[in-house]
């Protein structure tokens, strides 16, 4: 299942909206950003049912 969040850029400081796939659960995944293109982590939390649970962003 595809989730749409809003991030902001560790990197440049700008939001962009960011998919996310809660379908495999908890993942840890490199993105560039739609603005620098810099490379941010993205650390994907899912809970038991599913559901989002909370997105870490930090720089890569």
């Amino acid at each position: 299942m595809l989730s749409e969040h809003s991030i902001q850029c560790p990197w440049c400081g700008e939001r962009f909206e960011a998919l996310v796939d809660l379908s495999y659960g908890d993942a840890d995944y490199t993105e560039d950003c739609q603005v620098c293109c810099r490379p941010i982590q993205l650390g994907l939390r899912v809970d038991d049912d599913g559901e989002f649970d909370g997105l870490q962003v930090e720089r890569e």
